[in-house]
């Protein structure tokens, strides 16, 4: 049986989501004003969205609901 390549990544995902969104930034410089730049500009955006939603669920200051918080028949 044929295994795929493996790899260790050395940096976060927060981290790849950053740098992703720059480099996605980075080539909407080039492009002329249109909708390819307008579409690579909210790639990059949602790039980011997505990395600072990442750091936050990762975040040790994050807790799980309390039973009384949850909504719901008790």
């Amino acid at each position: 049986m044929k295994t795929g390549r493996r790899f260790k990544h050395t940096k976060s995902p927060t981290g790849r989501l950053l740098e992703e969104a720059q480099n996605l930034r980075d080539e909407a410089k080039l492009l002329p004003h249109g909708p390819l730049r307008d579409a690579a500009l909210r790639k990059a955006r949602q790039t980011e969205a997505a990395a600072h939603m990442d750091a936050w669920l990762n975040s040790p200051g994050l807790q799980p609901p309390e039973k009384d918080d949850i909504p719901g028949p008790n």
